[in-house]
């Protein structure tokens, strides 16, 4: 019984040994990657030697160079006398081979302790990863809210080229107090965009999301937000801010307001009513008939439109529909440069109507209001989700006077737009409905991979 126990156990060492042996000899494969930019910096470290040796020997007139070739023919002569070249031969070479190897590794891991000292990544993994992602297409994303940077924590991971265009016009909450107390453009969409895009900074993330919940003045109010508005003040402007709090929390791509201008929104109701400010349109619980901006035409900020004529890849939403996605598309050059661009462009709709905005809406109704609002279509493509909530979920969201945007493919097709139909819904465990960013990310990533190979 012992003797069997002890064999397996030493099967199972055997077995250990050798996946330990071939995962490091695929470690050691991936260094000779194409892109990774190390073998020619080997190649050119060989070459500087050598040059080196050269230039010394010329220097010196050969001679300490012409007696230590003769000593280690000497030498080498006398071995070959007592063992055989084709013994001795292949031995002094793996002798040399495992002396390489052994430096190259302990080189390597020397490098890596200090890079990566909680060692739970290969550092060739990092750098494979690193290249692959800034490789990847140039992805513009537009939106504000919840909505847009669930989309960039999902989509992160296939590109680090991300641009993320955010609305400016919110006037609710902590922004909303900042922008009346101290005149800042508002950074609560901007904040929870730069920390859905940062790499894995936990600590930093947490505390860039951190609300105070006590002191005189400070309840309500994100670090983030007193971060950004500070530093705004600092640095003389919003997009200055935001290009040093991406340094810091060493995001994936940049993150961009779209325009510098302080906007106000305003929206008529078909009861006539005209209603002013982000947070007052959705509480008058009307039906929106149309919507605009003071002023009436923003300057866009100019890395915008420079972003979106180099896109490969345009996707807007997801979001609440009049106040974070057509906000951003109310700035006039933004919408001009969407309209010329050849990129593949997609707006992700709504799963869920929102009270006061899009009651009753259907996917053609959020078609329809988008193009009204900029006066040309923008889209190519609209991405719905497939499967209907739980009828928990149904049931809480129906209290709220709200129900899945019902997709009318008929109406859709007439407007010109391609349907893409996936499950990208998360539902937590209180029924509350959301985008799941990996799902939706990925979902993306292949109708973009279709429509630039059919191109």
């Amino acid at each position: 019984m012992s003797i069997g126990f002890l064999r397996q156990a030493l099967n199972a060492l055997q077995k250990q040994s050798r996946r330990r042996t071939s995962h490091r000899v695929n470690q050691w494969f991936k260094w000779l990657s194409p892109g990774i930019s190390i073998k020619r910096w080997l190649l050119i470290s060989v070459g500087g030697v050598l040059l080196a040796s050269l230039g010394l020997a010329i220097w010196v007139r050969l001679t300490p160079i012409f007696w230590a070739i003769e000593l280690i023919k000497d030498f080498l002569g006398t071995i070959t006398n007592i063992v055989p070249y084709y013994i001795s031969g292949p031995l002094v070479l793996l002798c040399g081979l495992l002396l390489l190897l052994w430096g190259q590794t302990r080189t390597v891991g020397s490098i890596t302790k200090v890079l990566r000292p909680e060692g739970d990544e290969e550092l060739i993994d990092v750098l494979l990863a690193h290249r692959r992602l800034y490789r990847g297409p140039k992805i513009v994303t537009i939106g504000g809210g919840t909505g847009l940077s669930t989309l960039l924590r999902g989509l992160k991971v296939y590109s680090a080229n991300i641009t993320a265009i955010v609305t400016v016009a919110d006037d609710g909450g902590s922004s909303g107090r900042l922008r009346r107390e101290i005149g800042v453009l508002p950074p609560g969409d901007i904040r929870n965009c730069l920390a859905a895009l940062a790499d894995e900074e936990k600590l930093l993330t947490e505390l860039f999301q951190y609300r105070f919940k006590a002191g005189d003045g400070l309840t309500g109010h994100s670090f983030g937000n007193l971060f950004l508005t500070a530093l705004s003040d600092i640095t003389g402007d919003l997009e200055r801010a935001i290009a040093a709090s991406s340094k810091v929390l060493a995001i994936r791509g940049q993150v961009l307001p779209a325009t510098l201008s302080d906007v106000r929104l305003w929206a008529e109701l078909s009861d006539g009513r005209r209603i002013e400010g982000e947070s007052n349109i959705t509480a008058a619980g009307g039906h929106i008939v149309k919507i605009g901006c003071t002023p009436a035409h923003p300057p866009a900020l100019p890395a915008v439109i420079k972003a979106i004529k180099e896109a490969d890849y345009i996707i807007m939403g997801p979001g609440s529909l009049f106040t974070s996605v057509i906000p951003n598309l109310l700035v006039p050059e933004i919408a001009d440069a969407i309209a010329a661009s050849q990129a593949p462009r997609i707006y992700v709709c709504n799963i869920m109507t929102q009270p006061g905005e899009t009651q009753d809406y259907t996917v053609a109704d959020h078609i329809r209001a988008i193009d009204a609002a900029c006066g040309k279509p923008l889209f190519n493509a609209v991405l719905v989700h497939k499967k209907s909530p739980t009828p928990r979920a149904l049931v809480r969201y129906a209290q709220q006077n709200s129900h899945p945007v019902f997709l009318d493919r008929e109406e859709v097709t007439m407007l010109g737009r391609r349907i893409v139909l996936a499950n990208v819904m998360h539902e937590d465990e209180t029924g509350c409905v959301r985008h799941n960013p990996q799902r939706l990310a990925k979902v993306l990533w292949r109708w973009y991979s279709g429509a630039h190979q059919g191109k």
